[in-house]
């Protein structure tokens, strides 16, 4: 019973809130606070398969923040020139790690949303307002995962008569590998439509149609919305105060680092830990329980 047995409309309220705030704070302490957290509720979702992929993600960002700072010119820090003689800058270089950790860390943030989030919630949240958006998302997450498993059962089928993804040479592979794709490619097709036209005969576009859930708004819902506006108050103060505003041109400025200042980034680090430390405490009660017995 973790943050993704929580409300619908609770967990949409917090992962706005949360990559809203990876997008648009560009102070670095708030920002590496929420990269921090979300790879570690990535992993917790995620497992093994999450901590690879956070930690391809920093190569890239790394790669960006080089190119970034070679083709974009600002700041008086110079730290040299690039192969076409323009100046690297120390400001022009922090800012690009700064995007590329936005952007790393939304995507992040993507995965916990599309682990949290079931087709029954997306129906559920925007079943009324539009179904045709909630139809397609319901079909898309539904999706994603079919073709996975299509990709292996052709992939196997393939490798039975020698035209697997691993067989052959590598123009043979290449060839192998477009083949493959051209039917996973047909077969999504297919699906949609089939998909689509099953929907459409279940009369899930007319007007005034309802929709079966099982969400309730408890006490427990409650008790997590009390706390996560309680520290989006807190942080918008902090925004309200321009304590999370940061200069990167012509030189690197920080704001003044005063006591409420870290008062600020408590109230943000906890909003973006607030599921890790539900699930924490879920499964604390779940084993307590289990030994109980």
């Amino acid at each position: 019973m973790g943050f993704e047995r929580c409300h619908p409309a609770v967990n949409l309220l917090y992962f706005t809130a949360v990559i809203t705030g990876m997008l648009v704070f560009q102070h670095p302490v708030f920002l590496i606070a929420s990269y921090i957290c979300a790879f570690i509720y990535s992993i917790k979702r995620n497992h093994r398969k999450a901590f690879l992929f956070n930690l391809l993600l920093l190569p890239l960002v790394a790669t960006f923040a080089l190119y970034y700072s070679s083709y974009t010119h600002f700041g008086v820090t110079i730290l040299q020139k690039n192969l076409i003689g323009n100046n690297i800058t120390l400001e022009s270089l922090v800012y690009g790690v700064v995007l590329g950790l936005s952007v790393a860390g939304t995507c992040m943030w993507f995965s916990c949303v599309y682990s949290v989030f079931s087709a029954d919630k997306v129906v559920y949240l925007f079943g009324k307002a539009s179904p045709r958006l909630s139809l397609f998302l319901a079909i898309l997450l539904r999706m994603i995962p079919r073709i996975k498993k299509e990709v292996k059962r052709i992939n196997t089928a393939q490798s039975g008569i020698g035209l697997g993804i691993g067989q052959g040479t590598v123009w043979q592979r290449l060839r192998n590998g477009i083949r493959i794709l051209s039917m996973v490619i047909t077969w999504t097709i297919e699906s949609l439509a089939t998909a689509s036209d099953s929907m459409r005969s279940r009369g899930s576009l007319l007007r005034g149609r309802k929709a079966f859930s099982i969400y309730r708004f408890d006490n427990r819902d409650r008790a997590y919305v009390v706390v996560m506006f309680a520290c989006l108050t807190i942080t918008l103060m902090g925004v309200m105060l321009r304590q999370m505003d940061m200069q990167y041109d012509p030189r690197i400025v920080f704001p003044t680092f005063t006591p409420m200042f870290w008062i600020f980034v408590s109230g943000y680090l906890l909003l973006c830990l607030m599921p890790v430390i539900l699930e924490i405490w879920t499964e604390y009660r779940f084993r307590k329980a289990r030994q109980a017995i």
